[in-house]
């Protein structure tokens, strides 16, 4: 019997060993279904989030230029972005599909641009979009399928303007029609949108139309020869704004009502001339709508459904709405800065602040 019974005192010894052995691995991971521990949600997190992609193709321009930083001030404010990759350039749509292809061959999760062309870039936008990369266009539209598309309503924002231009000089009088560029999209827009209002006011006259270029400098001359040569009852512009009001200062003439964008430089005008005679409308057409882009992106890669198309109706803070343009001011920030940076629901954010930074996380 005590011969016999030695096996088993073996057997048992190492089915302790077996034990003690199997104490010191690791949990098995929990069948499909299961619930992940803690742990492992923390671990997951840690690893990091999205690295987004930015096109753009027109460098230089300081619209342009706080896009970019509010696409990375939402990054950052979101805690789910790990980089952004910034391809920034000017060039066309060759340029531009380049650079697309570059950052699909990057592994992004998602790309957010400016468009060069309608319909150009669909080739390269719907190839992304195949490779499961979330593609939005910001500012401009696209046609591709699948792609998102975030724009600010330009004919709203000449309209809206006109509008309340020609209440203001009560339905009658000679108007100035400062445009951008010939040719781009949003001009166009602006100025259908522009004729659109004047068609309910036949008493205004058009005395003058004018190509800015969207350039401050090139906008005050035509401003200043305009104002010194003719009868001026009220001017519309398609942004180009605090450096006209400067040229009625500059020329000794009586203000007329003017129409601008939310530009810093002008907003500060409009409260702080009020005594003196400026009275104006500032419209809004925020560059912060490349952050909206950045929420959409996010939104639809955290699985969600967002709408392929966000249309940004502009808002119009006129002389009189004190505390609407004291909300819009941003004392510490540079004329040319467009104020309206907070857009709800959309940016996360605290305000100018935290765009003007431009810090994308990591950086």
């Amino acid at each position: 019997m005590h011969h016999r019974a030695k096996p088993f005192a073996i057997l048992g010894l190492l089915l302790t060993l077996l034990l003690v052995i199997s104490g010191c691995t690791a949990p098995a991971a929990p069948a499909d279904g299961g619930a992940a521990s803690e742990g492992d949600a923390e671990m997951a997190e840690s690893e990091g989030g999205y690295v987004i992609g930015v096109s753009n193709t027109l460098v230089g321009n300081g619209w342009r230029e706080q896009m970019i930083c509010a696409i990375k001030a939402e990054a950052s404010a979101s805690g789910m972005v790990e980089k952004v990759v910034v391809v920034n350039r000017n060039g066309g749509p060759t340029e531009q599909i380049a650079d697309l292809e570059s950052l699909i061959s990057q592994g992004v999760d998602a790309i957010i641009l400016n468009p060069t062309d309608r319909d150009g870039l669909n080739a390269v936008i719907e190839a992304a979009i195949d490779q499961g990369i979330v593609v939005v266009a910001v500012d401009q539209a696209v046609t591709a399928e699948g792609a998102y598309v975030v724009t600010n309503d330009q004919t709203a924002y000449a309209q809206l303007g006109a509008e309340w231009l020609f209440e203001q000089i009560g339905g009658s009088g000679n108007v100035v029609e400062m445009r951008g560029i010939d040719g781009v999209p949003a001009d166009t827009d602006r100025h259908n949108g522009f004729m659109a209002a004047l068609e309910n006011y036949p008493d205004v006259v058009i005395v003058a139309e004018t190509f800015t270029g969207w350039d401050p400098s090139t906008g005050a001359q035509q401003a200043l020869d305009l104002i010194t040569t003719q009868e001026v009852d009220g001017i519309w512009t398609s942004g180009i704004d605090y450096s006209v009001v400067e040229q009625f200062q500059a020329a000794n003439v009586d203000y007329v009502p003017i129409v601008g964008a939310d530009n810093n430089g002008f907003v500060k005008q409009l409260l702080e001339l009020a005594g003196d005679g400026v009275v104006g409308a500032a419209v809004t057409n925020p560059p912060a709508i490349g952050a909206v882009g950045m929420s959409i992106a996010l939104d639809a890669l955290a699985g969600n459904s967002p709408e392929l198309e966000t249309i940004l109706t502009p808002q119009v803070f006129a002389t009189g709405d004190t505390e609407g343009l004291e909300g819009l001011y941003a004392p510490d920030q540079q004329p040319g800065w467009s104020t309206y940076v907070n857009i709800e629901p959309y940016t996360h954010y605290s305000g100018s602040a935290d765009v003007s930074a431009c810090a994308a996380p990591g950086e």
